[in-house]
């Protein structure tokens, strides 16, 4: 029998469980004064402060990096079920003691002034659970993508966020991103005429066969959740349209031994309002990255297109000049921005659910190899 990896298993994986936060001595309580000080300049500046709920990969090796040169949000607080992880972040973010949360005491986060946004970086499956118990603390969230595994799921998320008069943002970056913004800018205003052909592709050769990423009760699937969300975004915003139908393949399993509960590899085909199909692909068992509308006169592609860094376009007007920015900060700044003007995101739960929407239709266009219509 395949062993199951429930949130409950997972959450005691992590190390939850007995969680306690260091308390303040005599020794320390300078130092904790001092990064409560650090604490009121940033609120003076007029900066959000962050909780990051998660402190897995890209917490650590993209957002906390980026929140050092946000201008409009910073990090604040964390939470997180492994105890041995608060001292390094601690020291090296500035973090006081009371902004140091567990997963136990996360909903008391509501009595903290210090944390006006909620980041979810968790397995996808957690997602709800832990937006949902943002908006009831109070606090404005980002969800990471994907928004959730399911559309019902979606609509409690953005019924929290009404209940709680909070914005709801998803961890769009690529929506804040030059080269891309110049994908949707010459698609959806015709720059070369109509798009005969649009096609994306995102995948690379996945490495420890035992992360989350490919438990299905965790992750919900395989690369479409994790990359194939990208090639979906890419197609929305170049066409500037939603699709109205799917068929979908799923690819050959070349190594067995790491998805035994998800597809290694798919592609699909969108049928657009206009009758035009884009194609898109993601694997967890070769590397692609590109985006690439041929339109009536000439093509615009990018390749690499959804990397951290270093994208590359091209149009038939020749390379795309744009500078290779920071796009969690770009990101973070932005909805910040939004939340402290009472201002619409950009990257809203709406567009969260869209996205849930139109996967959930490829897999099962997957499953039942038929063409699913899209509502």
């Amino acid at each position: 029998m395949r062993p199951q990896h429930s949130r409950r298993s997972f959450l005691q994986q992590i190390g939850l469980a007995g969680l306690s936060l260091p308390l303040l001595s005599a020794d320390n309580f300078g130092n904790e004064q001092s990064l409560k000080q650090n604490i009121l300049q940033q609120k003076k500046e007029g900066k959000l402060g962050i909780a990051l709920v998660g402190l897995g990969g890209y917490a650590s090796g993209q957002l906390a990096p980026a929140l050092q040169q946000t201008e409009h949000c910073y990090l604040a607080g964390i939470v997180t079920g492994t105890p041995s992880k608060i001292p390094v972040w601690k020291e090296k973010y500035n973090i006081p003691d009371k902004n140091i949360y567990s997963y136990d005491n996360f909903d008391s986060i509501k009595d903290n002034p210090d944390i006006d946004i909620i980041y979810v970086v968790l397995p996808n499956s957690m997602h709800a659970e832990y937006t949902i118990r943002g908006f009831t603390a109070g606090k404005h969230v980002i969800c990471e993508k994907p928004m959730a595994l399911t559309v019902a799921d979606c609509d409690k998320m953005i019924a929290a966020a009404k209940k709680a008069g909070k914005q709801l943002s998803i961890g769009y970056r690529l929506n804040f991103e030059p080269f891309n913004l110049e994908m949707a800018r010459l698609g959806t205003n015709k720059v070369y005429g109509d798009i005969k052909k649009l096609t994306a592709g995102f995948g690379f050769l996945i490495g420890d066969p035992t992360q989350w990423r490919l438990k299905k009760d965790l992750a919900g699937g395989g690369p479409m959740q994790d990359l194939g969300i990208y090639c979906v975004q890419g197609i929305c915003y170049t066409s500037g349209m939603v699709p109205v139908a799917v068929t979908a393949q799923e690819g050959p399993k070349t190594i067995p031994d790491k998805f035994t509960e998800v597809e290694q590899s798919l592609k699909w085909q969108f049928e657009m309002p206009n009758g035009l199909i884009a194609e898109g692909e993601a694997s967890y068992g070769s590397p692609m990255n590109f985006l690439r509308a041929e339109a009536e006169k000439g093509t615009f592609e990018l390749s690499p297109a959804y990397n951290y860094g270093r994208l590359r376009g091209k149009s038939p007007e020749g390379e795309m000049k744009f500078e290779n920015i920071n796009q969690q900060a770009k990101q973070m700044d932005g909805i910040a921005l939004s939340m402290k003007n009472n201002q619409p995101s950009i990257v809203p739960g709406e567009m969260g659910r869209r996205d849930v929407k139109l996967i959930t239709a490829v897999y099962e266009a997957m499953a039942s190899g038929k063409k699913v219509k899209i509502k």
